[in-house]
């Protein structure tokens, strides 16, 4: 591992022991023996330097985990640990009402960055109307259950020292618009309520929740999330993959990161894309509806 992922998987690991322990950052510091500006300093993001060893070592004996875990190098943190969690583990019935793993996944990445690359759009941002077009044809029961999430996921966005960072095709926002592909049954109307929904939750959730859009023509990933350096999940319809090996969630990370680097339309600039959409979908509703009363009265 490179010396700044080292230093990133530190901080984001170190703000977890923080958060665990239920101590203010001051008291945390006084239990650890450290200054309150030196913890300061290494839970910046614009530090770039490990403490010296022996504070590594005294964080880690005073919080019970190991020194590998805080560096990255190992995914097991408690120390005595006799098995080390597998590197690779099957979750089936994605999408049943198990999937409360996924707040606990989320959880459990509580201060670090959560990475996601959605299947359609993002859970998030959707209305209701949506999630059941999407998921009543597969199971009578699952509409209720991704509302159900959807909500969860967005109390878990709003919350405090939430980052994370969407990255999805731009053709699929541009699809939904239109009315195309899957979205072809879905009513004009609907198509505008859910882009009337995305442009408000954007504008309320940025910086801490960031949509990169990338051109799919040039970039492809399957759906998967990554939770801080914790797990990462990729979704296969029905299970999940679920890594736990650090050097499998690194790769994930980088994948990730080669789509915001390719990305055509920044979120700062997603809400204009989808004001535009909107004006385009709301134009072709009004003359769908002009035409078919030109031909009634023909009749």
């Amino acid at each position: 591992m490179k010396r700044h992922q080292t230093v990133e998987v530190f901080r984001e690991r170190l703000t977890e022991v923080i958060t665990k322990s239920g101590l203010s950052r001051a008291a945390f510091a006084a239990r650890a023996g450290l200054d309150r500006s030196t913890l300061s300093q290494l839970l910046s993001p614009n530090n770039e330097r490990l403490p010296r060893a022996e504070t590594i070592a005294a964080i880690a004996a005073r919080e019970q985990v190991s020194v590998d875990w805080l560096l990255g190098i190992s995914q097991e943190g408690q120390l005595g640990a006799g098995v080390l969690a597998p590197v690779l583990e099957i979750e089936s019935s994605a999408g049943s009402p198990a999937d409360a793993r996924l707040a606990r996944w989320r959880a459990e990445a509580a201060g670090n960055k959560i990475r996601y690359v959605p299947t359609t759009l993002p859970d998030v941002l959707k209305t209701e109307e949506v999630i059941r077009y999407e998921y009543l044809e597969h199971n009578p029961r699952l509409p209720v259950v991704r509302i159900e999430q959807a909500e969860n996921e967005l109390a878990y966005t709003r919350s405090p020292e939430t980052d994370v960072e969407v990255c999805s095709a731009i053709q699929s926002l541009h699809d939904f618009a239109r009315g195309y592909g899957i979205w072809g049954g879905l009513p004009a109307a609907t198509r505008i309520a859910q882009l009337d929904k995305i442009e408000t939750l954007l504008d309320e959730l940025y910086p801490a929740f960031r949509w990169f859009l990338y051109d799919g023509l040039q970039h492809y990933s399957v759906p998967v999330t990554v939770f801080g350096w914790n797990k990462a999940a990729i979704y296969l319809g029905d299970m999940y993959f679920v890594f736990n090996s650090t050097e499998h969630i690194r790769a994930l990370i980088r994948n990730f990161d080669g789509l915001i680097r390719g990305a055509v339309v920044q979120p700062p600039d997603v809400i204009a894309l989808v004001r535009k959409l909107r004006k385009e979908v709301t134009a072709a509703s009004k003359n769908a509806t002009g035409n078919r009363v030109t031909k009634e009265n023909a009749r």
